[in-house]
């Protein structure tokens, strides 16, 4: 195999792989040599463990290691490697000189992951699903880690499917009850990190946001970390700076916790795939905190400061000590803009609208309900997921765009900075447009269907409730492996399959679960309303 191989986002080359010196993300053969190591190690980690009683720490660096590997994370093989010897001394701690005896047992010794991508294509996919649904995974779990949260359960799943990928003996039907189990701990991952957030941040209220910056210095802050944000808000507090998300930061807006700082001035942006040209010559800082970060372009790359496991060549980290005062120097002697910058999203609105989590909308369950049974709410659309840059996402605007007066769309993730910024009207004084929040915030759209579902007695499939996702990246891959844990059936997905999903495993998820892609806008409404 080449020392590049990856297929584990929608953009890859030619919808199967990309091979060669560099990836369509911008990751190079030697940084993706480098995390392939990493996953090799880590499963080398699981194996130990087998065993040795492990530490938090211990899983802690799992979840790092995984998050790492994430597409658009870490393009620096120089961290990844660093990030790699950890694992090895890790492994090492816990078994003394494993590797010392001869012949090896293969029981703690690195997994070659060239031998997963030249493996039997069924298996092969399945292993792929249930990688990469753990990279998804682990990136929740991470965040919920670093708010004080974690789960025994979730914890020891992350190196028991560790080692299954690793190992030669599982067969189909293994691998598929694997999948599903992945997606059944993801759900409780996304539970714990639900709970983690409104106990640090607050209960999400609903917020309209201003797109645009104002004058003066200014940070603008990308990725997922809430806890990042809040740091850096009380840091800033006070200094004259202005703090703004990018992203999936725009949540953030409707946690009290967090909008109670007057400096939380608004979003800036769009989606995560235009920063090179929205950065471009921009006037203060970056912060990226998690994924989404893309090649950095040399008109802002002296402004660029990663945290946590994010990492690119050349760009300036801040530590585990979460010192930001260099950000805040560079805002400070930056200046920002002379004068407001007002911005649009891609139609043309000036705000947008968030924090429609599940309290929120539950809260307005006896209109919900209302409504439905008197006709004012024919019918509920969940559309939502990753952006990205592949041709055929205006689907999904045209999608939303074109949803009758009498149907609700709820959203979520960055798929929505495709239509989030329309105005839908209202039906019964809530917003047909409702915005969940996060990906992780897949969990407050699972509760709500659960709940409408016993309000009206039935079962969620027989709901008028119709899912239709765009993906992009391993998170998605988690969630909709939850989504298929839960029986959940006749999904659209799209802008295209995963090219790591095997002609047999896409036969089975078609079958039992009726997983179908997306088509033309108009045709998708007409069969779903029909």
């Amino acid at each position: 195999m080449p020392n590049l191989f990856c297929f584990q986002c929608e953009q890859t080359a030619g919808g199967k792989a990309c091979q060669g010196q560099a990836g369509v993300c911008g990751k190079s053969e030697s940084a993706a040599a480098a995390q392939d190591r990493l996953t090799g190690e880590l499963i080398g980690l699981a194996r130990a463990l087998d065993g040795p009683a492990p530490t938090a720490d211990t899983y802690g660096l799992i979840m790092d290691g995984l998050l790492a590997t994430l597409t658009n994370v870490n393009f620096d093989p120089r961290a990844i490697g660093e990030l790699t010897e950890r694992v090895v001394r890790e492994k090492d701690n816990l078994v003394p000189r494993c590797g010392d005896c001869a012949p090896a047992c293969g029981r703690n010794d690195y997994y070659d992951l060239g031998r997963l991508w030249s493996a039997d294509e069924d298996i092969r996919s399945l292993k792929s699903l249930v990688l990469f649904g753990l990279r998804g995974l682990a990136a929740y779990a991470a965040q919920a880690r670093l708010l004080g949260a974690s789960d025994d359960g979730v914890n020891e799943f992350l190196p028991r499917a560790l080692r299954a990928v690793g190992d030669e003996n599982y067969g189909r039907e293994e691998l598929l009850a694997l999948a599903l189990e992945t997606g059944q701990v993801n759900l409780k991952c996304m539970e714990l990190l639900d709970r983690a957030n409104r106990g640090a941040f607050g209960r999400p209220r609903p917020a309209t946001v201003a797109l645009g910056v104002e004058k003066g210095p200014f940070i603008i802050v990308s990725g997922h970390e809430l806890r990042d944000l809040k740091l850096l808000l009380e840091q800033t507090a006070g200094r004259g700076v202005n703090i703004y998300t990018h992203g999936e930061m725009l949540p953030a807006h409707a946690y009290p916790e967090l909008n109670k700082h007057a400096h939380l001035k608004g979003h800036f942006g769009t989606a995560w795939q235009n920063q090179t040209r929205e950065f471009d010559g921009l006037p203060g800082p970056i912060l990226f905190t998690t994924n989404c970060l893309m090649p950095v372009r040399d008109s802002y790359g002296d402004r660029v400061f990663t945290t946590s496991v994010v990492g690119y060549p050349g760009v300036k980290h801040i530590g585990e000590d979460k010192n930001f005062q260099p950000l805040i120097d560079q805002a400070l002697a930056l200046g920002g803009f002379a004068e407001d910058r007002p911005s649009t999203g891609i139609n043309g609105g000036s705000a947008v609208t968030t924090g429609f989590g599940h309290e929120a909308v539950l809260a307005a369950a006896e209109t919900i309900v209302g409504a439905v049974k008197s006709g004012a709410i024919r019918h509920f659309f969940l559309v939502g997921g990753c952006d990205g840059a592949k041709p055929g996402r205006n689907y999904y605007t045209e999608l939303v765009r074109q949803t009758p007066p009498d149907t609700v769309v709820l959203t979520l993730a960055c798929g929505k900075f495709r239509f989030n910024d329309l105005n839908l009207g209202e039906i019964g004084g809530l917003p047909r447009l409702l915005d969940m929040g996060q990906c992780n915030d897949a969990y407050s759209a699972i509760k709500v269907a659960l709940a409408l579902a016993e309000a009206f007695g039935c079962g969620v499939n027989e709901l008028p409730l119709t899912l239709v996702l765009s993906w992009y990246e391993q998170k998605a891959v988690s969630i909709l492996l939850t989504l298929l844990h839960l029986g959940l059936k006749n999904i659209r997905l799209g802008p295209s399959l995963p090219a790591f999903v095997s002609p047999g495993v896409l036969q089975y998820l078609v079958e039992n679960f009726k997983i179908a892609p997306i088509t033309t806008p108009e045709a998708d409404l007409a069969a779903i309303l029909g």
